[in-house]
């Protein structure tokens, strides 16, 4: 192997690499002939089905951040990684297709912002644009970071040639087709993904002699450790709960509190259901009962994504040689970012180890896509709320469709090369889950808490609404630092999961106390943004009560719901 790349890719490798771009670039050129106005860049029209927008809704979200950074945690603290799954996640998409997924859509509003425009006016609408759009533009540096960590590993490039390469190839589809082309990409980057981790992982535990062989296998290692090495007793790493490793509490009791509310109710809730990059994909399906069941059937692969994300990095931990030396408490030379390995490393090394070319090419592939995924929905969803939320309401009102087309694409060039800057933040992490479980902690928590209590108490007020959402912000910013300077010491996630706690708990209270003493809307006013004020046959599809049950929104998220349960249980 060369010394100054981390992989050997051969010419087969690079072959399958072209091929996956052609393929890319191909449905950017064909979506083009269907974007005549900005509805169809932004939103496709709203015209695609269930199962598209499904699949595209968890291909948005498995991008650089999940794989890199959850096979990371796999690496660094194990099982208790799937919190993020089946607690993080799945219970608040069920949530957001039953229960949110009919105001959004019934009001025809075009983003997040511009619902809490309808609902609260321009303070909270202003506020909610301004963190969305940095929020997008700090994460689309961190895909923008591991994109280019594969470019630098597999053919040795400086950091800053890859970062503008990697940014220009996801700029030339999302510039040519809109929202369609990031989201019939999203389909097939989807398939490539699972196409190539699944035999990565396969791969790896035959290689550790199985799940037998993995847990005799994660058990010496956690025993051998130095205690300097701080590694996680091997009992913590093998079971999902109480989940000590993962949030940083001694007591196993506040670990499941910390968990099920820090993670499952304020940062799994304030994510999925008021986060526009997954929300924007379900509002561009066809019908209600379509908008509502994309992020039900989404749920479903979800759910399973942690063994072929998770395990890799528990496999690589045991199985390379410079993962073990890490885990130890080592400074192994070389890694993705050339500076040191780092746990985001887990995947690629597992790569170089069980991987034989052909195969290799695409994994590489895989997660190129899972990388051009991530960042392509954050910059879909950054020039739709820049465009709609910031420049046509407060900038350049009333002109043409044309003119609003065109900056659009402007603000997509903007925002890859603000994200080539970004990417030097994320790149100061040596694991990427730690930065963003930080930055969602910022801007979802205080969000959520305006959105639930905005939805289902017609007295909170336009006040209110941004006083909460500045206040909750700043909580969570105070949290971070008094974690940064040590005045809280909470190893693992725990410092993000008190940050998002606090900042959902003063948003919360704030809004409360505010509402009480400021003027709300009339009632007249809310019908379609409040539960109690919008009537029932407006928050369901007229013509869902003539599908068979499984193409029905409440059965399936009701499957989905009891087979987490049972995995919740069984691991």
């Amino acid at each position: 192997m060369s010394s100054d790349t981390l992989i050997d890719a051969t010419w087969l490798d690079y072959l399958l690499v072209a091929i996956y771009f052609g393929f890319v670039l191909g449905i950017g050129v064909m979506a083009r002939r269907s974007v005549s106005d900005s509805i169809d860049f932004f939103l496709s029209g709203r015209s695609l089905p269930a199962w598209v927008t499904g699949l595209a809704f968890i291909s948005a979200n498995l991008g650089a951040v999940e794989i890199m950074g959850m096979s990371a945690n796999g690496a660094e603290i194990g099982l208790p990684t799937v919190h993020y799954f089946w607690v993080g996640a799945v219970p608040a998409m069920l949530f957001l297709g039953v229960v949110m997924m009919p105001f959004y859509y019934g009001s025809k509003v075009r983003s997040v912002p511009e619902f809490m425009f309808k609902r609260f006016g321009t303070g909270a609408h202003l506020v909610n644009a301004i963190s969305f759009a940095v929020a997008q533009l700090l994460i689309a540096g961190v895909n923008l970071a591991l994109l280019a960590g594969i470019l630098h590993a597999l053919l040795g490039w400086p950091i800053w040639i890859a970062l503008v390469v990697a940014g220009a190839i996801v700029l030339s589809y999302i510039t040519l087709g809109g929202l369609s082309a990031a989201i019939y990409n999203e389909v097939l980057q989807f398939f490539v993904i699972v196409a190539s981790l699944l035999p990565l992982t396969l791969l790896g535990l035959n290689r550790v002699g199985g799940w037998d062989g993995l847990n005799d296998k994660i058990t010496a290692a956690a025993n051998s450790a130095p205690a300097s090495a701080e590694v996680a007793p091997a009992s913590q790493q093998l079971e999902s709960w109480p989940g000590q490793a993962l949030s940083g509490f001694d007591s196993p009791f506040f670990s499941v509190v910390g968990i099920v509310f820090g993670l499952g109710f304020v940062l799994s809730f304030g994510y999925w259901t008021t986060n526009f990059v997954e929300v924007q994909r379900a509002m561009a399906s066809n019908s209600l009962s379509a908008a509502r069941k994309t992020p039900i059937i989404g749920s479903f692969p979800k759910m399973f994504i942690p063994f072929i994300v998770i395990v890799p990095g528990m496999v690589s931990a045991v199985l390379v040689q410079e993962m073990i030396d890490l885990k130890n408490g080592g400074t192994p030379a070389g890694g993705a970012s050339g500076e040191g390995v780092a746990y985001n490393d887990a995947l690629l090394l597992l790569m170089r180890e069980v991987l034989p070319n052909g195969l290799l090419g695409l994994a590489i592939a895989g997660l190129l896509a899972a990388f051009m995924a991530g960042m392509a929905a954050n910059i879909s969803a950054f020039n739709t709320v820049f465009s709609y939320d910031l420049w046509q309401r407060y900038i350049r009102k009333d002109h043409s469709d044309d003119y609003y087309l065109r900056i659009g694409r402007l603000a997509t060039v903007a925002a890859t090369i603000i994200a080539i800057f970004t990417a030097q933040i994320a790149m100061g992490y040596d694991n990427v889950m730690n930065y963003l479980q930080t930055l969602f902690g910022f801007f979802n928590a205080p969000l959520f808490a305006t959105f639930i209590l905005g939805m289902f108490w017609k007295r909170m007020t336009p006040t209110a609404a941004w006083v909460g959402l500045v206040f909750g912000t700043v909580s969570a910013v105070a949290v971070d630092r008094l974690a940064a300077a040590g005045v809280i010491d909470l190893p693992g996630q725990g410092a993000a999961f008190l940050a998002a706690s606090t900042a959902f708990v003063v948003d919360f209270v704030l809004s409360i106390v505010v509402s009480l003493v400021t003027k709300p809307k009339p009632a007249s006013e809310l019908k379609g943004l409040v539960y109690s004020e919008t009537p029932r046959e407006d928050r369901i599809d007229p013509e869902e009560s003539s599908y068979p049950w499984y193409r029905r929104t409440v059965p399936l998220a009701g499957i989905a719901l009891v087979m987490v349960i049972i995995l919740n249980a069984a691991f």
